[in-house]
């Protein structure tokens, strides 16, 4: 789905061969989520994101994720860090398929499951919100990226930096890591 374009629930149910009500429900549960807007007697609207709501995402993941990944840094065993390395494996691997379906999963599960590591469900909940909002932004980037593989990469290098213990270069680490996202993602990327 394109950000912009209008979708009518009765063509998505026959396009996807279901009944329109729950592709309804499923569409309202988007817009209470902000990824949708109900166009009256017409369907839905996708979301578009700018850059500055690219921005502020990324400001308030930041203020977020950068001082918790310190935290899990300084207060989780190694061990239990490091029991995320396949995560962050599966996501190396499905960037050199090329697979960005499963790049996208893989990458959403490590972050929520490194940022679990310090305990806040709600925390989790609310970057996980963040997260699905700022995908209609960069997916497209993503899916024509020729650096998917680095992008991956860099998940395994900040685990092994968090793992190290230090919650400075943890956090420095996530920060660069976010950062570098929103720059693949922009227009405009910024220095």
């Amino acid at each position: 789905m394109r950000p912009g374009v209008v979708y009518s629930a009765p063509v998505l149910a026959e396009r996807f061969g279901v009944s329109a009500t729950p592709v309804r429900e499923a569409m309202l549960d988007l817009a209470k989520e902000g990824l949708v807007t109900a166009v009256r007697n017409k369907g839905f609207r996708v979301t578009e994101l700018t850059a500055r709501d690219l921005d502020e995402i990324t400001a308030v993941r930041t203020l977020i994720e950068v001082p918790t990944v310190g935290q899990v840094a300084e207060s989780v065993p190694a061990e239990r860090i490091a029991a995320l390395r396949p995560m962050a494996e599966a996501i190396v691997e499905a960037a050199e398929r090329g697979d960005t379906i499963a790049y996208i999963e893989a990458d959403h599960a490590f972050h929520l499951e490194l940022l679990a590591l310090a305990g806040n469900r709600h925390l989790i909940e609310v970057v996980e919100r963040l997260r699905y909002r700022s995908r209609l932004y960069g997916v497209p980037k993503l899916a024509q990226s020729q650096e998917l593989s680095f992008y991956a990469r860099e998940h395994l290098e900040l685990l092994d930096t968090v793992a190290s213990g230090d919650p400075s270069a943890a956090s420095a680490a996530m920060d660069h890591h976010l950062r570098h996202v929103r720059n693949a993602w922009a227009d405009d990327p910024t220095p």
